[in-house]
């Protein structure tokens, strides 16, 4: 399969931030193929401190949603603060809840991109309750970035546990 950076240009997407849409794309892919056929108990399965695959997943689509959030200067709503303080687990999740959530977060990531024009990407934004700096490009690389890492966590995690 071909990772997403090599297959050309995402439609709608500005050329400065077409790695951060193929990022995006290939988080989907990635969390779909790591999550098809896992079983519940395996998506809450911890391996001594670390976190579970469905922690990962979980995190992914809040903290993707937290930093569009930021990305778009508006402050976190109550029910994100909520959500961020719940997603070590969330019953009656299964696998293909998960990979269904990520895919939403992915689509609503997108949309943003798309909505984002190249002239304010250099625009000041702030993070978090110290309101940290940033920009919006920052804000949106660091979302790509930050969902990547925990996609191949969560892949690293189903191999460890045995969950082939």
């Amino acid at each position: 399969m071909t990772e997403k950076w090599l297959t050309g240009p995402v439609p709608g997407i500005e050329p400065l931030l077409m790695p951060v849409a193929h990022a995006f794309l290939q988080v989907r892919d990635d969390v779909r193929r790591t999550l098809e056929g896992l079983s519940s108990d395996g998506l809450w399965k911890a391996v001594g401190d670390s976190a579970t695959i469905g922690f990962h997943a979980l995190h992914i689509a809040g903290a993707t949603d937290r930093l569009l959030t930021y990305a778009r200067g508006e402050p976190l709503s109550e029910a994100q603060v909520v959500a961020a303080r719940q997603e070590s687990r969330v019953d009656g999740l299964d696998a293909e809840a998960l990979a269904a959530r990520i895919e939403q977060t992915v689509d609503a990531a997108l949309e943003q991109i798309r909505r984002t024009p190249a002239s304010i990407l250099t625009t000041p934004r702030e993070v978090g309750r110290l309101r940290l700096p940033s920009t919006v490009i920052g804000l949106l690389f660091h979302a790509a970035e930050h969902a990547t890492r925990h996609a191949g966590q969560m892949a690293t995690l189903r191999r460890i546990t045995g969950q082939r």
